[in-house]
């Protein structure tokens, strides 16, 4: 009896630390899927919260390939920061994350130069004011997708 006690008090002490692959506050990106999804050393994809960019496939859109190519520029093979906001993943089973490479919030930039459409996806809106704002700048400036 005594050793099936300490049978299952070591199956309960090692079931915390099987969990399934947990998602990393930090790591290095091994693609770019376009130009709001990656993909990272864990084997996670992550989809940038906030935006919207325009789509490399099925059917390319305009500006497509520039926000995929400005995102492999802004975050491939680079270590990033993955903060989370509400969500953990979407209906994809993507992480939902703001990514930073140092100091830049790639969800920001990528917005600010006018490559993706700030898009609010409740509950994870914690910087959506600011990225309406990037987005009201690049229109009136006419960069990117905004361009006349």
């Amino acid at each position: 009896m005594n050793g099936r006690i300490w049978l299952l008090a070591i199956i309960l002490f090692l079931i915390p630390l099987c969990a399934c692959n947990p998602a990393p506050d930090t790591a290095t990106v091994t693609q770019v899927i376009d130009g709001d999804t990656i993909t990272i050393d864990t084997g996670h994809r992550v989809r940038y919260i906030g935006l919207d960019t325009p789509e490399v496939y099925p059917v390319q859109e305009a500006c497509g390939m520039e926000a995929w190519q400005a995102n492999r520029k802004l975050v491939e093979g680079k270590k990033v920061r993955l903060e989370r906001d509400v969500s953990e993943t979407d209906k994809y089973g993507r992480l939902l994350r703001y990514v930073y490479v140092d100091d830049t919030l790639v969800n920001a930039e990528l917005v600010r130069l006018g490559l993706a459409v700030a898009k609010a996806y409740p509950p994870d809106t914690k910087y959506q004011d600011t990225l309406e704002q990037l987005e009201r700048e690049a229109r009136q400036a006419g960069r990117g997708i905004w361009a006349k």
